[in-house]
């Protein structure tokens, strides 16, 4: 039996989809992926839908709103904030609807706190990310509304075991100090790691499986470890070579690792025993078991699936489901 909350050879979705039919998009989840279903997030339905807003509206006594350079905080809740919680409201009811007697693993969302920081305005128009006491608060506020967005979720769903995915795409640029100021003239100070752990860490709750997805290139590996993810997500496409002992070192630890092995938009889909290679190289090359090929990894798009067209995305997933099973069959007749 694995030690994971999923079963072996499993897939799953990064989150995001197009189109605004979320109680269609989630059957289709729900469908596609059975072993490791996930709450899905539709941008295109507009303000409030959008990564950032949607996380920002599950913060607490810091409300935002919609500026023209962006999301800043505010005095207090406005229409877009309330446009928000209200998307999520119907999301979380949609969810109830379509889960009703499902028992398993289920992944939610949230946009992690230093890719916030780097895109929500103070008051007086710096970024969040400015001002590390302002970060600091930001990090504390999100802690508490992932707890009672996570509190929601299990009572909606009582048989779920909640996994909880924080995304953050931003936060290799946070780390090399290339993020832009609010005026685009200058560049934010590069934050420390350790800090950034620091502060990560403190929105994983420790009840709960975290999994930290990061589909820029040089995801910082050790710092997401610190922090205290027990899985990390990141584009398969995007690794090099240097990656990989830091890689190995998480794996070895007992880390889970989420690999995106199809893209994010309509693109041809290629065999899935060329879909599962990218996973059954790099475990060849870091020398592990084979046998806990398909325990530890799971097979995922290189990032969201609002780009793509429904059917696009309804068959990306599909061939992850697939080719997730090829890490199960013989992986020691794949290595290289």
């Amino acid at each position: 039996m694995s030690e994971f909350p999923w079963g072996v050879a499993s897939a799953t979705g990064v989150g995001s989809h197009s189109g605004d039919d979320h109680l269609e998009t989630l059957r289709m989840v729900f469908g596609e992926l059975p072993d490791l279903p996930y709450l899905p997030e539709l941008p295109a339905r507009g303000v409030g839908a959008d990564m950032i807003g949607r996380t920002a509206s599950l913060l607490v006594d810091m409300p935002v709103e919609v500026q023209p350079s962006g999301w800043r905080i505010t005095d207090r809740p406005g229409r877009d904030i309330r446009r928000a919680r209200d998307h999520l409201t119907r999301d979380l009811d949609g969810l109830e609807e379509v889960t009703q007697g499902y028992e398993g693993p289920l992944k939610i969302q949230v946009c992690g706190p230093w890719t916030l920081a780097a895109a929500i305005e103070l008051r007086h128009g710096d970024k969040t990310l400015a001002d590390l006491g302002a970060v600091r608060d930001l990090s504390e506020s999100l802690a508490e509304g992932i707890a009672t967005h996570l509190a929601s979720v299990r009572a909606r769903v009582p048989g779920a075991q909640v996994l909880l995915q924080v995304d953050e795409p931003g936060l290799p640029g946070v780390l090399a100090g290339t993020v832009p100021t609010a005026s685009g003239f200058g560049r934010l100070a590069a934050v420390e790691a350790p800090l950034a752990a620091d502060r990560l860490g403190a929105v994983l709750p420790a009840e709960t499986f975290t999994i930290v997805h990061c589909c820029a290139p040089d995801v910082p590996i050790e710092a997401l470890r610190t922090a205290g993810a027990r899985a990390i997500s990141l584009d398969a496409s995007l690794l090099r070579r240097r990656d990989e002992d830091r890689i190995g070192e998480a794996l070895e630890a007992g880390v889970a690792l989420f690999l995106g092995v199809v893209p994010g938009t309509d693109a041809r889909l290629p065999d899935i025993g060329v879909i599962a290679k990218p996973a059954l190289e790099l475990w060849g090359r870091l020398g592990f078991t084979p046998s806990r090929l398909a325990e530890q990894v799971v097979l995922t798009p290189r990032c969201g699936l609002a780009g793509a067209s429904p059917s696009y995305a309804r068959a990306a997933l599909a061939r992850c489901r697939e080719a997730a099973r090829v890490l199960r069959e013989d992986p020691e007749d794949e290595r290289p």
